[in-house]
């Protein structure tokens, strides 16, 4: 019997979650250290708040840009920051082969072809490579950066701010339109044809308006990244002692995405049938219910690993 393109999509969609969650494990253990924190105290428990309002005021600053049609100053702050943490990535994974000054270099010249071909040619190849690069980055840099508690507090506010801007306000609808667009790597694109192009894709408010089948999947960064943090810094800071001949940590993390593919799983069933979704309640919700069960079972304790600051 034939694959639907749908299914084959989802299967693809969750594997690069995987993929990059993994990536990103690897990075950590090859690669990322104190020095790479982006916080002094990872387990202030206030940092969460600030960041969750920093993605709220940022949100709307592009939506006021993308209304005036100042697009193109969207696209020099992101590309930017993009082919930054792509030198940043690259460094530390090459730095770690131990090619030594040749890294930066290296990475540099990466980083600046991937970021000319996302101003010349954005195709979905090039959106998804850039794309997976940033999210194994940051995902393993916040994971670092960041304690468990922090971490749930995160997952948690940006699961309700989620819903909120997707079934309240609706302006992440219109935030993800605009930014498709303007062909930005904040967003995975995975198409159900071999013929598909993302220089051709419509608008989405107008292809969700006219119906039928649609030529790709999106899932975008943000929905692999956070609950991302859970796994990287559950395997970071929790105890590495064995269990049954693994490290408790690693078990951890690993039950952690599975909770959080599971989340996925959840998530695509309202997905195809044709309407946004917010995937944050979902995947968020999954990967701590997946860090709770496979927390207790690992290390057996009620602290959940977390440490109160006060």
């Amino acid at each position: 019997m034939a694959v639907r393109p749908s299914t084959k999509a989802v299967i693809v969609m969750a594997s690069l979650f995987a993929f990059a969650q993994i990536g990103a494990l690897l990075n950590i253990e090859a690669a990322l250290g104190e020095e790479y924190q982006a916080f002094e105290d990872p387990n202030d428990p206030m940092i969460p708040i600030y960041y969750v309002i920093a993605i709220v005021l940022f949100t709307f600053l592009v939506l006021y840009i993308i209304k005036k049609r100042r697009e193109n100053v969207v696209r020099i702050v992101f590309l930017g920051a993009v082919a930054y943490t792509m030198v940043i990535v690259l460094w530390a994974a090459l730095s770690a082969l131990g090619l030594g000054v040749a890294s930066l270099l290296l990475s540099m010249v990466i980083s600046a072809v991937l970021t000319y071909l996302l101003v010349k040619r954005p195709e979905w190849h090039i959106i998804d490579v850039t794309g997976m690069l940033v999210a194994i980055g940051v995902i393993g840099i916040l994971g670092i950066s960041l304690q468990i508690l922090p971490v749930l507090i995160l997952l948690i506010a940006l699961a309700v701010y989620d819903a909120v801007s997707v079934y309240g306000t609706k302006h992440m609808v219109a935030l993800a339109d605009g930014v498709t667009q303007m062909r930005l790597p904040i967003l995975l694109v995975v198409p159900k044809k071999l013929h598909y192009s993302y220089m051709k894709q419509k608008p989405l408010k107008q292809e969700i308006d006219e119906g039928g089948e649609r030529e790709a999947m999106f899932m975008g960064l943000g929905d692999i990244i956070i609950p991302g943090v859970l796994i990287s810094s559950a395997y970071y800071f929790l105890d590495t002692a064995a269990v049954a001949g693994i490290p408790g940590n690693l078990l951890v993390a690993f039950g952690t995405m599975a909770g959080a593919l599971a989340g996925f799983a959840i998530l695509m069933r309202f997905v195809l049938r044709g309407n946004p979704q917010a995937g944050l309640p979902l995947l968020n919700g999954g990967a701590v219910a997946g860090y709770i069960a496979s927390y207790l079972l690992v290390f057996g304790d009620l602290s959940l690993g977390m440490t109160i600051p006060w």
